[in-house]
């Protein structure tokens, strides 16, 4: 259960190896979450993520998890909810795909779709179910500011983020009444390995930034996370600007 700051006792990362995630992991261990599991595709970064956390006082281990396999979701999942109750599932993994040539290679752009959107609706279904059953918890899951408008520079990766931000909404509608709580994270872009080499938008932010937004919503039972808080009214007025004005300030 969480305690009486709103912290999870337990925490389930989905796409263990996300920096953002980790970040949020670190924070809330500090701040007395005590289980922690990682999981994700095999590797020696998500093991040694585990061991950081247990160095910070976290009872934490990896379990291998694939967002693209999602026949195997309701099995791997329903282990690890078998073992326990869940306070908290952090929906994290996601790809960025190729920002100029992804509408070049479909395939790819499958891909992209199939791990942001389709993967997401599997496993977070799977943890919607299973948090539902057991009365409690929150579900967090990290969207994008990209879902609001998706710009022509990728806009595969917009419009797979805009479905997950719409799933997520309404999972978290049908879920209110039993007492779960679903949170959208809408992160603007965050320095990462995943944006090495892109160049910097406006309200650029950090992991660590995010993981504080994270853990600030969750105290407050937030439904909807700005990163930074500011982008949410300069995303409100680019979402209703006319399609011509639009293409000329957004690449």
């Amino acid at each position: 259960m969480k305690d009486a700051f709103g912290i999870p006792q337990s925490l389930l990362v989905l796409g263990g190896g996300s920096e953002i995630a980790l970040a949020t992991a670190r924070r809330l261990v500090a701040r007395r979450t005590r289980t922690v599991v990682l999981a994700g595709r095999p590797s020696a970064a998500l093991e040694s993520a585990a061991g950081e956390l247990r160095e910070l006082g976290a009872d934490a281990r990896t379990v291998e998890f694939d967002a693209l396999d999602t026949e195997s979701h309701e099995e791997v999942l329903g282990k690890l909810f078998a073992e326990g109750d869940i306070d908290m599932v952090l929906l994290a993994f996601g790809v960025l795909g190729d920002r100029d040539h992804g509408q070049d290679h479909p395939q790819s752009a499958v891909r992209v779709a199939q791990t942001n959107y389709t993967g997401a609706v599997s496993a977070g279904l799977v943890c919607g179910q299973a948090l539902r059953a057991q009365g409690h918890g929150s579900l967090v899951v990290l969207s994008s500011v990209a879902a609001e408008r998706a710009r022509r520079s990728n806009f595969v990766y917009g419009s797979s983020k805009a479905g997950l931000d719409a799933f997520a909404q309404g999972l978290g509608d049908s879920l209110h009444s039993v007492g779960v709580h679903v949170m959208v994270v809408r992160p603007g872009f965050v320095r990462t390995r995943m944006t090495a080499g892109l160049p910097e938008a406006p309200f650029t932010t950090t992991p660590g930034a995010v993981a504080t937004a994270i853990e600030l919503g969750l105290r407050r039972r937030r439904e909807t996370v700005w990163v930074p808080g500011r982008l949410r009214p300069v995303m409100a007025a680019l979402r209703h600007l006319p399609r011509s004005l639009f293409r000329r300030l957004a690449g």
